[in-house]
């Protein structure tokens, strides 16, 4: 039965792929997309990135990779969730699970090495350059670099509906960028694409070149229901799963999460009782259960309300606004808090963040004095051939420094390591792997 959610308009490719395609192609349109991210180099290395825990530190926390796996999972059961219960679905018109679980799947492929701070310290370095942000960069990667080869061959010819559903901003880097009177500017920390990807987001959206009637705020809350539905799993997911690792990892304890909770001084009685809990299933071993369970809960937290939007004439995907029951929005934020506080802010996390932003700042230097200036030819091969090939035919100087950029966040944190011992180590050398 066709599936009248989406139309002609969604389903188009950019740049169109050949016609000829394959006769017996039994797939739809996005179990394709959703195959070639399972497939793909960029979704592999994911097992190597930080989600939480520095890669190899542990065995049994979440790694950028199998968190993505846990978005599209829960993305997935949240469509069927929704087509079984939302009156304004039925067995004809739906959002679609396949779509979804691509979006999911593919939402962390830019992310760097290192974690957050791999993408704070590389945005920082490109500041004069054009920025650097992990949602950016994962268009980057679908739209041009997946199959990135001297001979030509780049994207992966994304849908429409697919390219919206990884585009959880929208705003440019210089619409972001702010300037003072007296010359200077402050550069965006986040939530922007790179200035030439505007072209991609006149065609997920559909509209003509030079549209000035947006702000930055107004271009990133425009989200497909996709997109909506895949934010909301990627907070399910880390939101409790990080206090889980956490909780595996030891740093959060009884003592820890008691002396937590004493010291705020803005906790509601609702939050204390969640708190409580929480100390209750560690203290009998069940949070891990206990934890999980929440998750099958946010993929019931959800419903549809139709909305007018900027785009929604164009599309169906852009005329539905995601409803989240406001228990598990409070959950979610007080566990948030407790990752933040426990986790991120320790001493530990504290020193490896510091760590890696150390080594990616050496790298990109490095390759900077090597490869920056398009005017002379590089002095030393430090990059594998293809990738040097890619670079030394940029003839612009952001260019170059972006595919500079394209290098580092490419880096699984186990290359970024070995790669750093071997520029910089003297008792460190190999033959083996660079990058």
């Amino acid at each position: 039965m066709p599936n009248h959610f989406y139309q002609d308009f969604d389903l188009k490719r950019f740049p169109p792929p050949d016609t000829s395609g394959n006769p017996d192609e039994y797939r739809s349109a996005f179990q394709i997309e959703r195959d070639r991210i399972i497939f793909s180099y960029p979704f592999r290395r994911l097992q190597s990135k930080t989600q939480v825990f520095q890669s190899g530190e542990y065995d049994f926390y979440r790694t950028r990779l199998t968190h993505s796996i846990e978005v599209a999972k829960i993305g997935r059961s949240i469509c069927g969730y929704l087509k079984a219960r939302s009156p304004l679905l039925r067995e004809d018109f739906y959002i679609d699970a396949d779509l979804t679980e691509a979006v999911g799947l593919a939402h962390d492929l830019g992310h760097p090495p290192f974690g957050h701070i791999g993408e704070r310290k590389l945005n920082e370095l490109m500041h004069p350059y054009g920025g650097f942000e992990g949602n950016g960069q994962t268009l980057r990667i679908l739209s041009e670099l997946i199959y990135d080869r001297p001979d030509g061959t780049s994207g992966m010819n994304p849908s429409r509906a697919f390219l919206d559903g990884v585009m959880k901003y929208k705003a440019l880097f210089s619409e972001c960028t702010q300037s003072s009177e007296a010359g200077s500017k402050r550069y965006p920390e986040h939530h922007f694409i790179y200035d030439d990807q505007e072209q991609w987001r006149r065609q997920a959206l559909g509209i003509e070149s030079g549209d000035t009637r947006y702000s930055p705020t107004d271009w990133n809350a425009a989200k497909s229901i996709e997109c909506q539905i895949m934010d909301w799993a990627d907070d399910s997911a880390y939101g409790f799963n990080d206090v889980i690792d956490g909780i595996h990892a030891r740093y959060i304890t009884l003592a820890s999460l008691e002396d937590w909770a004493e010291r705020q001084p803005n906790l509601d009685e609702h939050s204390q009782k969640l708190c409580q809990q929480l100390l209750g299933a560690i203290r009998d071993g069940s949070f891990e259960r206990r934890l999980s369970a929440r998750i099958g809960r946010c993929v019931q937290a959800v419903s549809l309300e139709p909305a007018v939007t900027a785009f929604s004439d164009h599309t169906h995907r852009h005329a539905y606004r995601l409803m989240i029951d406001p228990e598990m929005l409070h959950q979610i934020a007080l566990f948030k808090r407790i990752a933040v506080d426990l986790i991120f802010r320790s001493a530990q996390i504290q020193q490896l963040e510091f760590k890696g932003g150390f080594i990616l700042t050496r790298l990109f230097n490095a390759l900077a004095e090597n490869y920056g200036d398009p005017q002379r030819s590089p002095v030393l091969h430090l990059l594998p051939s293809a990738a040097e090939q890619l670079l030394v035919a940029e003839t612009s100087v952001n260019g170059r420094f972006r595919r500079i950029c394209d290098a580092l966040a490419a880096l699984t944190d186990g290359q970024a390591i070995r790669t750093y011992k071997r520029l910089f180590d003297p008792e460190f050398g190999s033959i083996t792997e660079l990058f």
